[in-house]
């Protein structure tokens, strides 16, 4: 530890348990091999608008970076243009992926003292940019979190983030009408998972909402969802169940190089509405077998859209005490298939839809039972 920093944690000696209470997703950093062919998926088949980037710094900075927004959702990517650059280095290791996810908080300083003083690997100490101050810490994996405090909470635009400056992007062809993230789904190392939960809670103030072992078959994974005290940042954590046979948990560790991202979920008011638009735009998403929506009005009876909606757009339901959700997940389009996407409707409901996973396994099998295939 530096004197200066030294200097810096003498001043910062106490926090209480408001400290994350604002906590949001302020952006998500994705580190990509192509900063153009990721803006124009972004743009073209999801809706964003480029609003931002550090053309006129990324020589300096070692790095291209643009900024996308869509309703409160603000997506960072960027491509290193220096082999040591931590983009270069992630997506040697990795492939293309999410980097940081950012976590907007009413004081950075207090934020950062106190989660180091709890436990959390610094990175990159406050400092103050472009009406906005930042500091840096490791999350899970090669995973970072970079908490943002905005000076004016009203003010738009990518304040904080290094070089870059406001543009004016071209219009997306597509408006799905995307609100906010929903939740991040992280991939764990077997044996790792209690321990980053417990590096959460302890941590930044997370609280476990929800826990449970799901097994498919012969695979089984095991899960657990942590919520920031704002209800605002929520992360699925799950690791494979080394008992059972090796499954997609297992895949995405092999294929990713370790812990990570696997999706990014994303809110909608309209699932049908959102999934439609971005099936015109090219956007693929996975396919449903038509037994699970002969099988899903036994398991529940549907609200918010009907069973024929649903099954046009290969969109799952499920529901918990609270009310129900509609969810699909994209086809990865990532050369190593260890990222993809989700859009979410919520109808009340506050949990993921494990039901789902088994519904749908159920009705494979009963499709295969029926026709001798596995589709």
């Amino acid at each position: 530890m530096t004197e200066a920093r030294e200097d810096f944690f003498d001043d910062m000696t106490t926090d209480d348990d408001s400290t994350f209470d604002a906590m949001s997703v302020d952006h998500v950093e994705l580190y990509v091999s192509s900063l153009a062919t990721s803006t124009d998926w972004l743009v073209d088949q999801y809706g964003f608008t480029v609003t931002a980037d550090n053309a006129g710094e990324a020589a300096r900075i070692g790095a291209r970076s643009t900024v996308l927004d869509q309703g409160r959702i603000r997506i960072v990517l960027t491509e290193g243009l220096d082999e040591t650059h931590p983009a270069s280095v992630y997506v040697a290791r990795h492939g293309d992926g999410v980097g940081n996810i950012a976590l907007g908080v009413s004081d950075v300083a207090t934020a950062f003292a106190a989660a180091v003083r709890r436990g959390a690997r610094p990175v990159a100490e406050p400092q103050g940019r472009d009406g906005a101050v930042s500091a840096t810490i490791v999350g899970f994996g090669d995973v970072h979190h970079t908490f943002v405090q905005r000076r004016d909470e009203n003010a738009e635009g990518p304040g904080g983030l290094s070089g870059l400056s406001p543009v004016a992007g071209r219009t997306p062809a597509v408006d799905p009408r995307l609100t906010a993230v929903d939740h991040f789904a992280g991939c764990l190392e077997a044996g790792t998972l209690d321990a980053t939960v417990d590096h959460y809670v302890r941590v930044l103030g997370f609280s476990m909402i929800f826990a449970e072992d799901i097994v498919v078959g012969t695979q089984a994974m095991i899960s657990k969802v942590v919520q920031s005290a704002s209800g605002a940042v929520t992360l699925t954590l799950i690791e494979p169940d080394t008992t059972r046979q090796p499954g997609q948990i297992d895949s995405f560790l092999k294929n990713h190089g370790g812990a990570g991202v696997q999706h990014v979920a994303f809110n909608t008011d309209d699932v049908i509405r959102s999934v439609g638009l971005m099936k015109e735009a090219g956007v693929g998403f996975l396919d449903t077998p038509d037994t699970y929506y002969q099988l899903l009005a036994r398991r529940v009876a549907v609200r918010r859209h009907s069973v024929d909606e649903l099954r046009e757009h290969d969109v799952l339901m499920d529901e918990d005490h609270d009310g129900q959700l509609f969810q699909i997940f994209t086809r990865s389009v990532h050369p190593r298939r260890t990222l993809f996407m989700e859009v979410i409707e919520r109808s009340g409901a506050r949990t993921f839809g494990s039901n789902n996973i088994k519904a749908l396994y159920e009705a494979v099998e009963l499709q295969r039972a029926t026709s001798g295939t596995l589709t």
